[in-house]
């Protein structure tokens, strides 16, 4: 589709960030990402008054969250999109901004679009998200050109902001230039100093006109600040020597300033900034982290994922990234670590039949492999060399076949540990405070004669209170702690609990979760009775979704169930 430019130069534009991302519905569980992502969106916290944020959409009046729900239960997909301009603080309204900009999208796609929206106020930029069903209005996939999501939607949203607003006038333009002079962080002079490096070193040369002049002495002012830092060194009238990474540096500097300012929006936690460590910038050192969580923020609001700030038992604070399932307690214990990467099964086959052909798989080549194979399986082996060559692991001919290097399942493994960040290994749901007391089995319990002073001091009070409660055994604390809490919840709901023996069934709504000692249980419900399991990672996104849950020998299995719930069955 064609969109008309501005005849307005682009520096004369308002700036817009836009961010889109394309959420997948996989599996079973798609439903409940979707629901689960409008929850995150409307959190506490992201509304100007520190409460929860509103949906809105094109219309006046309440959205109907339950229907928008309802209906995207069958959708493959939806469209997630941040809206931030620069200036969003100057607009009286971002929700009249957001319908406008939603008209204008609907117009050029030529569609109507079910959408809503929720504008957050808890950072330093007022931004907008907007969520987008995956069908249009006659019930097919929505698609939307690349081009349009990456582009087009942009210029839109500056072509209404600088309506809404009017250009940018030059004063503005040049106190957004003079503020990037002492950030801390990576800016578009850091870009044009960039532009100037040669082997290292940045020459500044004299300048003839008003607006050459004006550029020279930015840059000059920025080299200073730089050299303040550590990150350039002057060498000559006219020349800096540039630490090597020095833009590396800036973009780390500046993430850290974001989780700092994030951290002080949403909770009003205060970290010194050059004290906090990020866990992907470490280098020698690979030991794994042991510490409790102080507090989470978001890290890519598209995705649902929120990183982690962990204080390790010798008072660090570390920036972990996490992942769209992280839902950690302030408190809890946990141990963080690399993935230790495998290559998938798929990748041993295409191993398999490039090590017996020339380092060469193709689709007949694996036919002629495994005469078996389906053409749906191969495919899903392609998908998988298509994600490895758009990382440059592997090579794809015209012809459709591929090279697969020597070392390609060591590429693979490699490939595996790079995604998704590090492994994150609950040791205890509850706080070391909350552990001491605790009645039932603990972390503490089995740690002996740490040498850390602040592990040294709980597990003495936690002996000391095990003690004067005659040493019970774990089998036993475990079934007073579950007893207790099931007790709680009883007298809480007025709801009968139901304990599960071997091959026992319960039929029950996924509720939530209760923290103990022992780990976390996963609480079920019908209305009338319930009963707690341990608690899978798997249930996540299942929350309210019916479940038939049935005790094993080997433990517990889950299903999804669509029949009314009946409760406790043999």
């Amino acid at each position: 589709m064609k969109i008309t430019s501005s005849s307005l130069p682009r520096f004369r534009m308002r700036r817009v960030v836009v961010k889109v991302y394309i959420a997948r519905a996989r599996g079973k569980s798609g439903a409940g990402a979707f629901r689960a992502h409008l929850s995150y969106l409307q959190r506490d916290g992201v509304d100007r008054d520190g409460a929860g944020g509103d949906l809105y959409k094109r219309e006046g009046g309440e959205v109907d969250r339950r229907r928008f729900l309802k209906n995207s239960q069958t959708d493959r997909h939806q469209f997630r999109i941040i809206v931030s301009p620069e200036d969003g603080h100057a607009f009286e309204d971002l929700k009249s901004n957001t319908r406008t900009l939603m008209a204008q999208m609907e117009n050029d796609l030529g569609q109507k679009l079910d959408w809503v929206a929720v504008d957050h106020h808890n950072t330093g930029h007022p931004h907008t998200h907007i969520v987008i069903r995956g069908r249009d209005g006659r019930g097919r996939d929505l698609v939307i050109a690349r081009n349009y999501l990456t582009q087009g939607l942009r210029q839109r949203a500056e072509e209404l902001a600088t309506r809404t607003l009017g250009p940018r006038r030059d004063l503005e333009i040049i106190r957004a230039q003079q503020s990037e002079v002492s950030q801390d962080r990576f800016t578009s002079l850091d870009r044009q100093l960039a532009e100037l490096e040669r082997n290292g070193r940045v020459a500044v040369e004299p300048a003839s006109g008003a607006k050459n002049r004006f550029a020279r002495n930015l840059h000059l002012r920025r080299l200073a600040h730089l050299e303040g830092l550590h990150l350039a060194e002057r060498v000559g009238l006219q020349q800096w020597q540039m630490k090597q990474g020095w833009d590396e540096t800036l973009k780390s500097m500046g993430r850290r300033g974001d989780v700092i300012r994030s951290l002080a929006a949403e909770h009003s936690t205060q970290i010194e900034q050059n004290t906090l460590k990020f866990w992907g910038d470490r280098s020698g050192d690979r030991r794994a982290l042991l510490g409790e969580v102080l507090t989470s923020g978001p890290d890519d609001e598209l995705r649902d994922r929120r990183f982690l700030i962990v204080r390790d038992f010798e008072g660090g604070h570390w920036h972990v990234p996490g992942g769209e399932d992280l839902a950690l307690p302030e408190g809890a214990i946990i141990e963080v670590k690399d993935r230790a990467g495998e290559p998938r099964p798929a990748d041993r086959t295409i191993a398999k039949i490039a090590e017996r052909n020339g380092g060469f798989y193709s689709n007949d080549l694996h036919a002629a492999f495994d005469p078996s194979s389906t053409a749906a399986y191969r495919e899903a082996h392609k998908r998988r060399l298509e994600a490895l060559r758009r990382a440059g692991l592997v090579e794809r001919h015209a012809n459709g076949s591929w090279d697969i290097p020597d070392d390609y399942l060591k590429r693979a493994a490699a490939f595996e540990r790079s995604r998704g960040g590090p492994k994150i290994v609950v040791k205890s749901w509850l706080s070391i405070a909350d552990q001491i007391d605790s009645r039932g089995p603990v972390w503490l319990d089995h740690l002996n004669g740490n040498e850390n002073p602040s592990l040294r001091s709980a597990i003495e009070k936690r002996h000391l209170v095990l003690k004067a409660r005659g040493s019970p055994d774990e089998k036993a604390m475990a079934q007073a702690e579950l007893h207790e809490a099931a007790k709680a919840h009883a007298v809480k709901t007025g709801e009968i609990y139901q304990a599960l023996s071997t091959s026992d069934q319960f039929r029950g709504r996924y509720k939530g979760h209760v923290d103990l000692g022992q780990g976390r249980m996963a609480l079920l419900s019908n209305g009338k009775e319930f009963t707690l399991v341990p608690w899978r990672r798997d249930l996540t996104h299942l929350r309210g979704r019916g479940l038939t849950i049935e005790r094993t020998r080997s433990g517990i299995s889950f299903s999804i169930t669509r029949s009314r719930t009946r409760g406790l069955s043999r």
